[in-house]
């Protein structure tokens, strides 16, 4: 996977970030979601590599990357910042960015609290957070309902997960995404399988969803106000339960000024699923910024 990408390791915000990174032209961010690592972009980042910089990194937490302790490391604001903080360094001022899964709602973030950083943003089938906890859906917390069994106090979801994680986070891959095994490439699904074996990983995955119950919620709260001025696509799976549980063309009116939406055919993860159409509607969509 990842042929000629460069790997590496950067030292950022208290911990470590792991990133590949080529290409030439604009620099573009990708941010992966939740069971999975950078690697559900292997098939997507060498296409977009031929028209832009394109660098995937580990989100805190997950993969090679650094897994502090304590809930309060795991905000989407900290999570952020990790990025934010590498591009710094990697001499990138303002970027693309793409976020699938938590990896958007990390994006989503971002371009809250530095939104002159951010060229463009792809949200990736998600609705905003608070909507989603705020007014939750019978349908959507039956579908979902990982994000209340993490989020229980440690070590009980830890140990639960441990007897047999792989079919704990390979039915999160099935159940919800609305795809089988077989539509998964054989080394990404082997990469996510290496990360979620270990037990920091499955312990900071669940500080992640702990802390948008103890924090995230909150922060998101005081912003409601606000509208993201960014230019911005917002995209789902077709079949997906948010696609089943939300108007997705008007769920994010109020916090986005500027967007164009667009329909994968697939479940939740249709970047791994439907790679070639995720990376036709991303093009589409970024040769309309200026």
């Amino acid at each position: 996977m990842f042929e000629e990408f460069n790997s590496a390791v950067m030292e950022v915000n208290g911990t470590h970030i792991f990133f590949r990174i080529k290409g030439k032209g604009e620099p573009l961010l990708l941010l992966h979601g939740f069971p999975q690592t950078h690697a559900m972009w292997a098939i997507i980042a060498p296409m977009l590599a031929k028209n832009y910089t394109v660098i995937c990194s580990d989100l805190r937490g997950y993969g090679a990357s650094g897994k502090p302790q304590g809930i309060e490391q795991y905000t989407f604001r900290r999570i952020g910042s990790d990025q934010l903080q590498l591009m710094t360094k990697l001499g990138f001022k303002r970027f693309h960015l793409v976020g699938h899964d938590r990896g958007g709602r990390t994006a989503h973030r971002m371009a809250l609290d530095a939104g002159g950083r951010v060229k463009s943003l792809t949200l990736m089938d998600i609705v905003p957070t608070y909507v989603l906890l705020n007014d939750l859906k019978r349908e959507v917390a039956q579908a979902y309902y990982h994000w209340f069994f993490l989020s229980q106090p440690s070590p009980f979801p830890e140990k639960l997960i441990a007897t047999d994680p792989d079919y704990f986070f390979q039915n999160n891959l099935t159940a919800w995404g609305a795809s089988s095994l077989s539509e998964y490439r054989m080394d990404q699904l082997q990469a996510y399988r290496t990360a979620w074996r270990d037990p920091q990983c499955i312990r900071a995955m669940c500080d992640d969803y702990r802390a948008t119950s103890d924090f995230d919620f909150s922060m998101d709260e005081v912003d409601l106000p606000r509208r993201i001025s960014v230019p911005a696509l917002v995209v789902w799976g077709s079949v997906g339960a948010m696609a089943r549980s939300y108007d997705m063309k008007t769920i994010w009116e109020e916090r986005l000024c500027t967007y164009q939406t667009a329909t994968i055919k697939g479940g939740h993860f249709f970047p791994d699923t439907a790679p070639k159409e995720t990376v036709e509607a991303l093009l589409k969509f970024l040769a309309t910024i200026d």
